[in-house]
């Protein structure tokens, strides 16, 4: 197997970034405001995010948010976005990135990690559920 290298994300990498999750979320978003969000999430103690490459191409890209939480007694980590290139899939990527964000979320003290995926990505409950993840809550959302 090809050696995946996994490493924290900078800011160099936002042009990456914004296309994984124009493809991610099937439109294009205003490369400004993305900018802004990037930078802003980038620079968060409490972020996660993280870059996969293999042979100097980027695959993949991780980011969890992290927060206090009440009615957890501590840090809880959300996975926001996770991609990896359709060339890349199949070959273990998002499980590197899953893996490698799971020790840097229990060096920093989260408790938990949680993930919220759309109804329509059946794959992705799939790998969820490998990778130990219960089905434990709905979410609902709200449009304002």
């Amino acid at each position: 197997m090809e050696a995946i290298h996994i490493r924290p994300a900078t800011i160099d990498d936002f042009e990456y970034v914004y296309q994984f999750i124009n493809t991610l979320e099937g439109q294009v978003f205003d490369r400004s405001a993305q900018w802004e969000i990037y930078v802003a999430n980038a620079s968060n103690a409490n972020n996660i995010y993280l870059m996969a490459w293999a042979h100097a191409l980027p695959v993949g890209y991780l980011s969890c948010h992290a927060q206090h939480l009440l009615h957890h007694g501590g840090l809880v980590g959300e996975i926001q976005e996770m991609f990896v290139t359709e060339n890349g899939r199949g070959r273990g990527i998002g499980k590197l990135l899953l893996d490698r964000c799971k020790e840097i979320a229990k060096a920093n003290g989260v408790l938990q990690l949680e993930v919220t995926s759309g109804l329509m990505r059946e794959d992705a409950h799939r790998f969820y559920e490998r990778e130990g993840f219960l089905f434990t809550h709905k979410k609902f959302s709200f449009a304002l």
